[in-house]
């Protein structure tokens, strides 16, 4: 939930066949980053040498520098059946196997018994390198149409911020303050009475506002490791941002130096996107749209906006609604690194948005 993680497995290749249920290009490695929200499937061939038990490790990709993380490693054990020296497996043996009954029967712990595992070479902890590499290699399987011209754009920074605060439990960040979080110095709040789906529906006034600023308030040196302490503060707010159903909507997300540069994986609901360039700097769109992939870009529904860099994605806005766009570390989100999007309607019936259920659980109750 807090962390993106490197994940291996000993003495085999893997073959990335599908991202966030999307097929993608096939290629082989040996490491896959994971965000949080993100999937990825692959292919593993079981044609080792040596028969026998390997680990499937996961350890932290941690990009922010001087930030605390978890630095254990987690493990499962991916074993032959009948291996030399190995317990027992498959049906009638073994955790999860079963009687003639169908009863499951135990016998003690396999993964315990037998020749010690192969343990994978995971990279280390903040190797950016093999995160880009890795993420740079997930493509369409072949050419696809992406949506064009642009008719809605939005240039938003993602990073954290601080808080003033009365010294206590809750305020552990520097010189009374505590640690926020915010999409163009918008630290986002959700409402406590209705949902934002309810109150767009329902037309009901002073949940949220619809001037989420589509650019900076503020431009600067967003990736600098000085960033100026008067714009570290950002203001608290429900702010949206109001889409046109049919639009082609390109959104730029720009990672910050303030406090701590870190990659995010940023999510939107309700859409798959295509992402068309990452990079690490400030973008440029006079630079950097000549990197525009407009052949065989992925199709995504999380992207890790690269640590002290941006991402460009681009999707055509044909689901209505009000759609949260957020980080999907989990801190990162309740510190207010979300904002939403406000599709309008359609002009026909499967163009407009669901009325709720008679059955819906009322919220703030």
């Amino acid at each position: 939930m807090n962390s993106e993680l490197f994940v291996s497995l000993a003495g085999h290749k893997m073959t990335v066949v599908a991202a966030d249920a999307v097929y993608t290009k096939p290629f082989e490695t040996t490491v896959v980053l994971l965000g949080p929200g993100q999937t990825t499937d692959v292919l593993v061939t079981a044609h080792a040498a040596a028969p026998g038990r390997y680990y499937l490790g996961a350890r932290v990709y941690a990009s922010a520098q001087n930030v605390p993380f978890d630095n254990t490693t987690a493990t499962a054990i991916f074993q032959y059946k009948n291996a030399a020296g190995c317990p027992p497996t498959g049906a009638g043996a073994g955790v999860g196997g079963h009687t003639g009954l169908g009863r499951p029967r135990s016998s003690g712990n396999p993964g315990r018994a037998g020749p010690a595992p192969m343990f994978p070479m995971l990279p280390a902890n903040n190797d950016t390198n093999t995160a880009t590499g890795f993420s740079n290699l997930i493509r369409s399987p072949g050419p696809v149409k992406v949506p064009g011209p642009v008719t809605q754009e939005v240039f938003t920074t993602i990073g954290f911020g601080l808080f003033n605060c009365q010294p206590g439990p809750f305020c552990q960040g520097p010189n009374n303050t505590r640690f926020g979080a915010s999409m163009n110095n918008v630290s986002f709040q959700l409402p406590n009475t209705v949902s934002l789906l309810q109150a767009h529906y329902h037309r009901i006034p002073g949940v949220f506002t619809e001037d989420f600023p589509a650019r900076p308030p503020v431009v600067f040196d967003y990736t600098s490791q000085n960033v100026p302490r008067a714009l570290w503060q950002p203001v608290k707010g429900t702010r949206l941002y109001r889409v046109k159903y049919g639009a082609v909507v390109q959104m730029v997300f720009q990672d910050t130096g303030i406090f701590a540069a870190e990659e995010h994986p940023m999510h939107i609901h309700g859409y798959h996107f295509y992402v068309l360039a990452t990079g690490f700097g400030n973008y440029n769109p006079r630079r950097d749209e000549a990197k525009f992939n407009m052949v065989d870009p992925p199709s995504r529904n999380t992207i890790g906006v690269p640590v002290g860099g941006w991402a460009v994605v681009r999707f055509l806005a044909d689901n209505p609604g009000v759609w949260l766009v957020h980080c999907h570390i989990d801190a990162h989100l309740t510190g207010g690194l979300a904002m939403a999007l406000v599709v309008e309607d359609g002009k026909t019936e499967l163009q407009t948005t669901m009325p709720p259920p008679l059955d819906l659980p009322l919220c703030g109750l």
